[in-house]
């Protein structure tokens, strides 16, 4: 099926009705808050971001409801993926997203959809807490983990962070070794990795933009690491893991 002629159209009149798209930093900025089980964080956010929601997101329905259940879909195909990612089972994280989508399915207004959106982050977000709660952190590091997934955009040293929590910089890298397993380096590029493996995989960000929302010095730097971490440049992991999102 050739779709040319229907991209360029509805290119066409998205530049015309001067419309531009959510930033999609904000967008996986939440799907990592859920990921590391930060409840009150993906509530309060949502709270924010439901007030205009339809604002710079694709119409996928003519109808306002119709349209409303498949962005549900979306986002509970990549929130299941990533809290697998993040250590969910995978039957759970499955069974957990067809269930809001049936109920989504019945649902009679835009309203009642965004209802479940809402409760649906934060069963997620509750339930990767709770898992994570078995390794047990410090408030010293799950503070930290939390600036470090809101700040992956730019360089953040173990200085910064032990200052934040109000320790020596020696005493923090010992605790944080000693609760993740990783020094605070090794801990920040696999963060990053991974954020840019679920962007890779779920979004249309461009190389550049990922490497540039990530804090990389430049494109070339960004595929560099990538490959050096995963065996893969980012495009061919695309080009392995783009397709496959919605399976």
């Amino acid at each position: 099926m050739d779709t040319n002629s229907t991209l360029n159209y509805r290119l066409y009149l998205q530049r015309q009705q001067e419309f531009i798209r959510d930033d999609f930093h904000a967008e996986f900025r939440q799907y990592n808050r859920i990921k590391n089980g930060d409840v009150e964080g993906v509530i309060e956010r949502f709270k924010i971001a439901r007030h205009k929601f339809e604002e710079g997101r694709g119409v996928l329905s003519d109808s306002p409801l119709r349209n409303m259940i498949y962005h549900l879909v979306v986002s509970a195909a990549v929130i299941s993926r990533m809290c697998i990612d993040g250590g969910m089972d995978r039957d759970v994280a499955y069974t957990l997203s067809d269930i809001y989508i049936r109920k989504a399915d019945v649902s009679k207004s835009t309203e009642e959809v965004l209802d479940l959106m809402a409760e649906m982050q934060e069963d997620y977000a509750t339930r990767m807490r709770e898992l994570k709660k078995m390794n047990t952190v410090s408030k010293h590091i799950r503070r930290s983990l939390d600036f470090i997934y809101d700040n992956l955009y730019r360089q953040i040293t173990v200085r910064e962070l032990a200052e934040r929590e109000g320790l020596s910089t020696g005493y923090y890298s010992r605790l944080f070794m000693r609760e993740t397993g990783r020094n605070v380096n090794q801990f920040i590029n696999e963060a990053k990795v991974k954020t840019a493996e679920n962007m890779l995989r779920f979004s249309d960000a461009s190389i550049l933009e990922i490497s540039v929302s990530l804090g990389y010095s430049s494109q070339s730097a960004f595929s560099s690491n990538f490959k050096k971490t995963t065996g893969y440049t980012p495009k061919a992991y695309r080009d392995l893991y783009y397709s496959k999102r919605m399976s």
